[in-house]
């Protein structure tokens, strides 16, 4: 990326200046308060569903080595994105160093394009555990796990290359100020003076696999599993069925819901977009976990195995 200063490509600017939300000076200790503990609950929520997965053997099952990997995820987004806000909310200074604003955009778009595919199939995970149960082990078999994830990653990977390669090739028009949070790929071309032509294209191309086939994806699956689970003549069996698909779905929500309607918005209405970007970089990664963890019976029951279990040891040491 060059910086374009009196008709002359200067050398890429030390630093960009986040604006955030100084325009509204007065909300910016509240949000740090709020982000803070958002923080602090992702990490612990995210955390403690890895550390649950790997100590209990009864939640190795390809349902939690997807939720395993979202919740690392989260974690990658979260730590991203949310350090370098508290910063710049805190202190008069809304300044970010420039390596650390590419790394910024090269992770969000990695993140975001993993956690895109990852939903789609943790999805067809569900289907396959409701509308085919008895080859779903066959199916969805260790390594066909691993396989599956490591594609969500790779692909990830391949769009963040793209989207921010291209992106560091634009001259800049003399400006190093962001209007945005954080460094993201569409912040970062709108201070181009150069054609952005091939970086418009790419995103919209990357928008295809990431915006349009894992929600597709998503709702056929769903579609198949309600159809299947309403075939189910017991009213219990039903009961059972939706609860374990209800967690996901909500997630699902959360997650495409506010990020497509984000990207729908027209250019000029950056104050929402911000906000909207907000609850989808912030809340999102704490929602999860809380999600899996409260409407979870196995999540619970693990934590009351391993409460009980301390408990245990304790009087026993007491004895």
């Amino acid at each position: 990326m060059r910086v374009a200063m009196e008709g002359q490509n200067v050398s890429f600017p030390n630093t960009f200046v986040l604006v955030g939300f100084s325009d509204l000076p007065w909300l910016e200790m509240p949000l740090f308060g709020v982000l803070l503990l958002s923080f602090i609950l992702t990490v612990i929520g995210n955390s403690s569903i890895i550390f649950l997965s790997l100590v209990d053997p009864r939640l190795r099952t390809p349902m939690y080595f997807f939720l395993d990997n979202l919740s690392v995820l989260d974690l990658c987004v979260t730590y991203t994105i949310v350090p370098q806000l508290l910063i710049n909310l805190w202190g008069p200074e809304k300044t970010i160093a420039s390596w650390s604003c590419m790394a910024q955009a090269y992770l969000y778009q990695w993140m975001g394009g993993t956690e895109c595919a990852l939903l789609a199939v943790m999805a067809f995970d569900r289907y396959v555990a409701i509308c085919c149960p008895l080859r779903y082990v066959l199916i969805m078999h260790l390594w066909a796990c691993v396989w599956l994830a490591a594609v969500c990653w790779a692909l990830g990977l391949a769009n963040s290359l793209v989207q921010t390669t291209l992106t560091l090739y634009l001259t800049l028009c003399a400006k190093n100020t962001l209007d945005h949070f954080f460094c993201e790929v569409p912040a970062l071309i709108k201070l181009a003076c150069s054609d952005t032509t091939m970086n418009d294209l790419s995103l919209a191309l990357g928008a295809v696999p990431f915006g349009i086939v894992s929600p597709l994806t998503v709702l056929t699956s769903y579609t198949f599993i309600a159809r299947a689970v309403l075939k189910l003549p017991s009213a219990k069996e039903r009961r059972k069925a939706f609860s374990t698909c209800s967690s996901h779905l909500l997630v699902v929500t959360i997650f495409f819901g506010p990020g497509i309607y984000t990207y729908l918005q027209p250019p000029g209405n950056n104050k929402q977009s911000k906000f909207l970007s907000f609850f989808y970089c912030v809340f999102t990664p704490m929602l999860n976990p809380l999600i899996y963890t409260l409407r979870n019976k196995d999540v619970k029951e693990a934590w009351r195995r391993i409460l009980s279990s301390q408990g245990r040891r304790k009087s026993l040491k007491a004895r």
